[in-house]
């Protein structure tokens, strides 16, 4: 087995945390999202992922957040068997491969071009899926994209690492370009979880530092009027809180007593139109 080197710091190191955090879940009694090809790459990687400290409870909870934006894309594409799927800051995730889109879908997973040619040394290729070496803030990967069939752009801790104005220019971007219209699926962070950044032990660790917090989900609207808020679900409020160890349950429920603290953490869903 070929083991891959690898020398990412700050956002780019992240990915890993998040790829060592799926690939605790796997190791689960009862995992979330039961990621074996995470589990495989950890494997593969020449890294000290012990570095994140992740604790079971952390790991579920990036598999949860996972777990949540696989199903949004699955019921996309059970509506739309012959959509686009842009897939941004895909990093390490192996969404492609646990989604299995039908035949007709035309996937595209987007990231750093050395980010994307670890990704081709990991795991394999498959029918309509192709990988684009561009970061999304830079409108290149775009043009590669088909623009006539509906659309489904899905992003999962990228946001958070933009700044208010680059994430505003991506919307306009993503709504401009597709015809068909679609949907757009992420996660954000709120600008409380932004001034605690602190604290949470991954960012220190990796030297990444957060910069975009989304307070009202519906001010995206604002930025764009094609833009429709369609779900939200904050963090502590999956329906897979009961794989979580008692601890992490208990802070869950104090959370969501706390409006705040409730909207550290949120996965929204927005329909556009062309």
């Amino acid at each position: 087995m070929t083991t891959e080197k690898v020398a990412f710091t700050g956002v780019r190191q992240t990915l890993l945390a998040t790829l060592y955090g799926r690939a605790l879940d796997s190791r689960a009694d009862r995992p979330v999202l039961g990621d074996r090809m995470a589990e495989d790459a950890v494997r593969r990687i020449a890294f000290d992922f012990t570095r994140f400290r992740l604790t079971p409870g952390e790991a579920a909870v990036v598999a949860m957040r996972g777990r949540q934006l696989d199903e949004w894309t699955r019921a996309f594409l059970s509506d739309h068997p012959d959509a686009v799927v842009a897939h941004l800051g895909c990093g390490l995730d192996c969404r492609v491969f646990r989604v299995a889109p039908p035949a007709g879908v035309q996937w595209f997973d987007v990231d750093y071009p050395e980010v994307v040619e670890l990704r081709r040394r990991l795991y394999p290729g498959r029918q309509g899926y192709r990988l684009i070496g561009c970061s999304v803030t830079d409108p290149a990967w775009l043009p590669d994209i088909p623009r006539d069939r509906p659309a489904l752009v899905v992003a999962e801790g990228l946001t958070m690492y933009l700044s208010g104005p680059a994430m505003e220019t991506l919307v306009h971007r993503v709504a401009n370009h597709f015809d068909a219209g679609g949907e757009a699926a992420f996660d954000a962070v709120s600008p409380l979880a932004v001034r605690l950044q602190r604290l949470n032990r991954i960012l220190r660790t990796s030297g990444a530092t957060l910069t975009w917090g989304l307070g009202d989900p519906r001010r995206l609207e604002g930025w764009d009027p094609r833009l429709r808020l369609v779900a939200e679900v904050a963090a502590v409020e999956l329906p897979w809180i009961d794989r979580l160890p008692f601890p992490y349950r208990l802070a869950c429920r104090v959370m969501r007593l706390v409006p705040p603290l409730r909207r550290l953490g949120v996965l929204v869903r927005y329909r556009f139109s062309d």
